[in-house]
């Protein structure tokens, strides 16, 4: 897998917690899921997990091919 290059987004911070995970986060600090990276087929995919305070559980919201998609699906969740 090469090196992934993030896209910023208004009101969403990703912190990069390893070479294939990042929290996704709001400016307040507010953990919203996660990203995975992993390889498929040759290529890199995205998994992007919901992340709920209240019970400590997670939801997936997709895989994708571009980690620009898998942050954007952040922002309608």
């Amino acid at each position: 897998m090469g090196e992934v290059v993030v896209p910023a987004r208004y009101g969403i911070t990703l912190v990069q917690l390893h070479d294939s995970l990042w929290r996704v986060t709001r400016p307040s600090g507010d953990v919203l899921g996660y990203i995975e990276s992993f390889p498929e087929r040759g290529e890199t995919r995205f998994r992007a997990k919901r992340m709920f305070s209240s019970s400590r559980r997670s939801l997936p919201l997709g895989e994708f091919w571009s980690i620009d998609d898998a942050i954007t699906c952040f922002r309608f969740s």
